[in-house]
């Protein structure tokens, strides 16, 4: 079931935290909202809200049944419904992604590579060369790409995935891209997240 388009942005982006903590952190038989916003620092009336919409309202005075609370957080992610994503551009951060085994826990899988250069990797993952993109999107039913190339070379590598009939796009390039309206585009600018973390918790 997947209930991802009824469930505000803002609010999904908390799920997966929420996700974690009720399936790997907490032991206990029932779990409340109170438990969950103090374990993640949030604000205890959000997080109540948050699992009211997913979940329903929980038991007074004890919360959740721990196992039907992971069981509707996973709907609301649809994490059972398997995704194929390929990355292109294997450097430093690409390799890291690639090798970072926390995606198969929401039901993503990296199933290849795009790169100019041949370059080994572990776990039976392949790189291939840009000219295979479209051919291997189409045969691995990808649908989310991965954007690790430098600013130069991002738009145009956005042009060929959406060419090759991906439906989101993970763009770790500092620069905006231009796609359609149907395509979902998440921006991930880590240098300028650091900068903001260096004014407010340093620099501040």
């Amino acid at each position: 079931m997947n209930t991802a388009d009824k469930i505000p942005v803002s609010v999904l982006n908390r799920l997966p935290d929420y996700l974690h903590f009720v399936k790997y952190m907490s032991k206990a038989e029932y779990v409340s909202s109170a438990a969950v916003a103090k374990a993640l620092n949030l604000g205890e009336v959000q997080v109540r809200k948050d699992l009211q919409m997913v979940s329903g309202a929980g038991k007074p005075k004890v919360g959740y049944v721990r196992t039907e609370l992971v069981s509707h957080l996973e709907a609301a992610l649809d994490i059972h419904t398997p995704v194929s994503a390929v990355l292109v551009g294997v450097g430093h951060l690409g390799k890291a992604l690639l090798y970072h085994d926390g995606f198969a826990e929401f039901g993503i899988n990296i199933v290849g590579a795009v790169d100019i250069e041949d370059k080994p990797l572990h776990g039976g993952r392949k790189v291939i060369p840009p000219s295979a993109l479209n051919e291997f999107c189409h045969d691995n039913n990808v649908t989310i790409g991965i954007i690790t190339v430098p600013e130069s070379q991002a738009q145009i590598v956005a042009d060929e995935l959406v060419a090759a009939g991906v439906k989101a796009i993970w763009n770790f390039a500092p620069t905006v891209l231009k796609v359609p309206d149907d395509i979902t585009v998440k921006n991930a600018n880590l240098a300028r997240e650091l900068a903001v973390l260096a004014v407010t918790g340093v620099r501040g």
